[in-house]
């Protein structure tokens, strides 16, 4: 028998129903699912297709280390890891197919962890079955299609144990910086229990780039200038035009410019001029680029890569975990176009496509040989996705579409006007030729239509005036654009890069989109960059990130790598350690910013979310007491963040609650507010209505 071992459970149907053509019997063991079927291809070969959960093997400090109070951080450092199973039943039923087997195919998703997956499923198998460590075979593919599974499986090839020991390399390094640090860093601060505060070799000079920004923010001091506008009237209608200096810094010469161009009643075209540009269809999506599409769409980084995971799954996109945005030659492009031909709302796009004599796609800068770029394999029946699904089946379609697509073509116009001898400008643009945006409507900006004005055309004054306005500082990052810059700052992986932003989330060290850090993050940052400059700044990071790469291409060992790491580690721990006080109370006092809710009602001193020594329940409470003994409940959880916001009907604080899996709520602190009383009673409208 041949036992095929997949990363998940939905891979192993899907693969198992494809090789048998359909005849599949299912069964379990201890409620683990498997697969068994005749793999006609091969003369009937009888086959065990079993999915795993991910890692089976959970990396972890021996039992002696588990004390955080009585074991000293540094010791993690050279401490001796152990793997453990995390998922015990699966590993039971792994085994007890191994028994039956003659041999094993991996057919694990293609990259570092999934050959690490891989190896480590192996090595249970082989304890099982030790012949199964004679001929194993490795099956490569980038969509769970027909084609796709069966070449994979025709053309199997060699497991890459040094591609799987960069990945465990990975795990140990981060296990290792993690562990220490956070230890370190919670007891230093005495915030142990589920209040710990997590410090991690990617998260926190990720966290720093945030901080950055933020610092940058507060420091940018507003200098105020002043826009001219003129309500002319035309021929054609009515419009609206901008002084040609686009911004007076000096508010005297933009009133003299005012009063000038005040006293004149009417005006005259000086200039007409009209440019074409043309725009190039995008290039294929890659992990980062999908990413940032799909935050534009409003989901989290860590939920467009689940949703996206879920279409690879299910058989309708291409693995979403990939560099690379060149589509190889081997990819069958009209094929994908028929496959487009059954969606109702693409069919006119695909068969627009096909009827061309040939398709050049573009091409990005980035090319590589493991995955594809990111691309549909399957048009979802209705009814079969939900709605989240179907947006991001849709943008990777169309993105697709888009890449085929002939250049879009824009033309902008200005219109120079002289009133009273000042300078006006009218500008505005068109889409002319629409090409590839038809098919990719998400990068359509509105059309900027200005009446057609003719050179030497008289217009009438309505109206002249000033605005006056300040410069602004740099924008916040969106989640899109934080993976952009964790990217080329050599931060993480395309695989780990969206859980690193959801653990800052979950942490309590940044809020909001765009992303905006906590007092708590700003303090842990600007602590650790002082004390130890290492942990936050990229470079050792990404440095790290190349030794691995070296393991995959055997130019570095594990070993040699992870030695490495904890000579680095131990360099940053000697600068903790001899200013740890100043360390914690920097830390310390971003925490008790955050606790701040805003101001009381009653007294006007502050309110503090407070953790009652006894109960061990937190609630909010006055500054002010015991003069002032105003507190209010809270809910037990989720982070609790102050909104800087006023009841309308109570003028009690208002928080915000986030808690992981629901979307973030607003609550007035007052619990005899009346909008808790609207609230109750659409509750309990809802409960009698479905009653």
């Amino acid at each position: 028998m041949k036992l095929i071992v997949t990363e998940k459970n939905n891979a192993a149907k899907k693969i198992a129903e494809i090789l048998s053509s359909g005849k599949v019997k299912a069964e379990s063991y201890q409620r683990v699912p498997y697969y068994v079927f005749k793999n006609g291809r091969n003369g009937n070969e009888d086959c065990t297709c079993i999915g795993l959960k991910g890692h089976i093997l959970q990396l972890e400090y021996p039992p002696e280390y588990a004390d955080w109070r009585k074991v000293e951080p540094r010791e993690l450092i050279d401490a001796k890891l152990v793997k453990a199973p995390s998922a015990k039943s699966v590993v039971n039923a792994l085994k007890k197919k191994a028994r039956e087997a003659d041999n094993v195919i991996i057919a694990t998703d293609y990259d570092r962890e999934g050959e690490l997956i891989g190896l480590e499923a192996l090595e249970q198998a082989v304890e099982a079955n030790p012949a199964l460590s004679e001929g194993v075979r490795r099956a490569r593919y980038s969509a769970l299609t027909g084609e796709e599974i069966r070449h994979a499986f025709d053309n199997t090839v060699e497991l890459s144990v040094p591609l799987a020991k960069a990945g465990e390399a990975r795990q140990d390094i981060d296990l290792i910086w993690g562990a220490t640090l956070t230890r370190y860093v919670s007891l230093a601060t005495s915030r142990l229990g589920n209040q710990f505060l997590s410090v991690g070799r990617v998260q926190s000079p990720t966290l720093a780039l945030i901080v950055e920004r933020e610092l940058e923010r507060r420091a940018f001091v507003p200098v105020p200038y002043w826009q001219l506008f003129a309500d002319l009237n035309s021929a054609e209608g009515p419009f609206t035009a901008r002084h040609k200096t686009e911004r007076f810094l000096d508010k005297e010469e933009a009133e003299a410019a005012l009063a000038r161009a005040g006293a004149a009643g009417s005006g005259r075209v000086t200039g007409v001029k009209s440019t074409r540009k043309k725009l190039a269809p995008p290039a294929p999506f890659n992990t980062t680029a999908y990413t940032k599409a799909a935050t534009a769409l409003g989901f989290s980084a860590a939920r467009a890569i689940r949703l996206a995971e879920d279409l690879y799954l299910g058989g309708y996109i291409s693995y979403p975990r990939t560099d690379n945005t060149v589509y190889p030659k081997s990819l069958d492009l009209r094929e994908i176009l028929g496959e487009l031909t059954s969606s109702r709302d693409l069919q006119p796009a695909a068969e627009e496509l096909l009827a061309r004599p040939g398709l050049t796609p573009t091409r990005g800068k980035k090319e590589t040989t493991d995955h594809p770029p990111i691309y549909p394999v399957g048009v979802p029946p209705a009814g079969e996705l939900d709605d989240a699904q179907w947006r991001i089946w849709f943008l990777v379609a169309r993105r697709f579409l888009a890449t085929l697509g002939d250049e879009a073509v824009s033309e902008s116009n200005r219109v120079d006007i002289d009133v009273g001898e000042e300078p006006f400008v009218l500008s505005g643009s068109h889409i002319v030729e629409e090409g590839w945006l038809a098919y990719y409507p998400y990068s359509r900006s509105k059309d900027d239509e200005i009446p057609p004005l003719k050179e030497g055309e008289g217009v009438d004054v309505v109206k002249i005036y000033q605005e006056e306005k300040e410069t602004q500082p740099p924008g916040r990052y969106g989640q899109g654009r934080l993976i952009e810059l964790m990217e080329q700052n050599g931060l993480g992986t395309k695989a780990t890069r969206h859980s690193i932003i959801q653990n800052l989330y979950d942490r309590g060290y940044i809020r909001n989109t765009p992303v905006e850090p906590t007092e708590t993050g700003i303090s842990m940052v600007k602590a650790l960059d002082t004390y130890a400059s290492l942990i936050t700044k990229p470079e050792m990071t990404a440095e790290l990130e190349k030794e691995m790469s070296a393991i995959a291409e055997e130019s570095l060992t594990k070993e040699e790598v992870v030695d490495r790491s904890r000579e680095l580690l131990h360099q940053a721990y000697e600068s903790l350690e001899k200013n740890r006080e100043e360390l914690a109370a920097e830390i310390v006092k971003g925490i008790q910013e955050d606790k701040l809710v805003g101001p009381c009602p009653k007294c006007g001193q502050q309110l503090r979310v407070i953790r009652s020594k006894k109960t061990k329940k937190r609630f909010v409470g006055c500054e002010g007491y015991p003069e002032c003994n105003t507190t209010f409940p809270l809910p037990q959880r989720g982070n609790i963040m102050p909104t800087f916001k006023s009841c309308p009907e109570c003028g009690s604080p208002k928080i915000k609650v986030l808690t992981r899996g629901r979307r973030p709520w607003e609550l007035c602190l007052d619990p005899d507010c009346p909008t808790k009383e609207e609230y109750r009673a659409k509750q309990a409208a809802r409960k009698q209505q479905a009653s």
